[in-house]
């Protein structure tokens, strides 16, 4: 399975007519936040694929019909400011459109959660403290132990804006990332971690970084992400995808 991850910047090579061609393959797209909705727009209508999104700190115009949805809009309100993409922040999905076929010859489907926003820096919108992100994924904890009951384990991708402290963060106060991001790393065990919010002005500079058998990558401006997975055979002990993972930032 392939996936297209961006984050932070329009990307020249994906904001083109031509990446129909050149992504055609792409199977899903992860926005990991500090878009503009008319840009993850633009990618759900070329491609035509799955696509997941959460907001970052910044391109917040359409946060509010999204993250605090307002009963009293209308309809037709609604449906203009929805970009045909999912937004996962606070929610734990299974993909019914994103399967693998198990050892013993069933599907089982690509299973996501997601956060927005980045560590508290000024008090502005979609800023949290490390204690206010903690909350948001122990509320998430019923519907990711429902998942390792039905399908054996918690998640597979997890999809934030800022990163987990102490991997691809800095030290000035925006962009430090979530100590509790760690956490989850642990307990829930998913494979992958696509995170944007560290911008990355010498593409040479990390992107990647395995953590408790998690595979976090910063998806600055546009990643190509190979998410091979292999669950443990029936009747072995198992909670994860030992997924073999790659990572190509030059397609």
């Amino acid at each position: 399975m392939k996936f297209l991850c961006v984050s932070d910047q329009i990307d020249p090579l994906v904001y083109a007519v031509s990446a129909k061609e050149r992504y055609a393959d792409i199977d899903a797209v992860f926005c990991a936040g500090d878009l503009p909705m008319d840009y993850v727009d633009y990618i759900v209508t070329l491609l035509n694929k799955p696509t997941f999104f959460v907001f970052g700190n910044h391109d917040l115009k359409e946060f509010k019909y999204y993250h605090h949805p307002n009963p009293q809009h209308n309809a037709a309100e609604t449906m203009q400011h929805s970009h045909g993409g999912d937004y996962v922040s606070n929610k734990v999905m299974a993909c019914k459109d994103l399967r693998f076929t198990l050892p013993d010859g069933k599907t089982t489907p690509l299973l996501v959660a997601g956060v927005s926003g980045s560590i508290r820096y000024n008090n502005g919108e979609d800023q949290y403290t490390n204690r206010e992100m903690f909350v948001q994924l122990l509320l998430m904890a019923p519907k990711l132990l429902w998942n390792k009951i039905r399908y054996g384990r918690f998640c597979d991708v997890f999809l934030t804006h800022a990163s987990p402290r102490h991997i691809h963060d800095r030290e000035d106060p925006c962009h430090k990332g979530f100590e509790c991001f760690n956490w989850f790393i642990k307990t829930f065990k998913p494979a992958l971690l696509v995170h944007g919010h560290i911008h990355l002005y010498d593409l040479q500079a990390e992107r990647v970084t395995v953590s408790h058998h998690t595979t976090v990558v910063n998806a600055y401006s546009r990643v190509i992400i190979n998410f091979n997975p292999a669950l443990p055979e029936p009747g072995t002990k198992g909670d994860r995808f030992d997924a073999v993972i790659s990572v190509n930032s030059n397609q």
